[in-house]
């Protein structure tokens, strides 16, 4: 009976101890999901959901990506660009009647890319191809 009590204590044992971890090793990134989030979006003042996905498409072929699919409906649009080993998934959603918020994922592999110069490289070549379509620019 001592012995099943040893066994039980230590089972319990390691399975709290295997629980224990803290909240940036079970996301695999050590920056908060707060900051990520911040360079990963950019609200633009339009109502026009159509538009801005064009606008991402366009975006994003011209940075390498070969897009693999396009949903209007969700608003979801990812590719793929084999020059930068890399996959891009960028969501479009109306945060109100004025507002659009466009949210960029990019991974090369299986990790999430954490640098946030790559995320304001699209986001600025996403406003331009904006100034440029509002201002009817070939």
């Amino acid at each position: 009976m001592k012995k099943l009590f040893i066994a039980f204590i230590v089972a319990e044992t390691l399975v709290l101890t295997g629980c224990a971890s803290t909240h940036n090793d079970v996301l695999g990134t050590p920056q908060s999901q707060v900051q990520m989030r911040n360079y990963q979006s950019r609200s633009f003042d339009t109502n026009d959901k159509a538009l801005i996905l064009r606008a991402v498409v366009s975006t994003m072929q011209d940075l390498g990506f070969i897009i693999e699919s396009a949903d209007e409906k969700l608003g979801a649009i990812s590719g793929t660009s084999f020059t930068h080993a890399s996959k891009l998934t960028v969501s479009v959603r109306a945060i109100n009647a004025k507002q659009i918020i466009v949210r960029a994922n990019a991974q090369s592999g299986l990790k999430a890319i954490e640098d946030p110069i790559p995320y304001q490289n699209f986001f600025n070549a996403l406003s331009q191809s904006l100034f440029l379509e509002a201002h009817e620019v070939n």
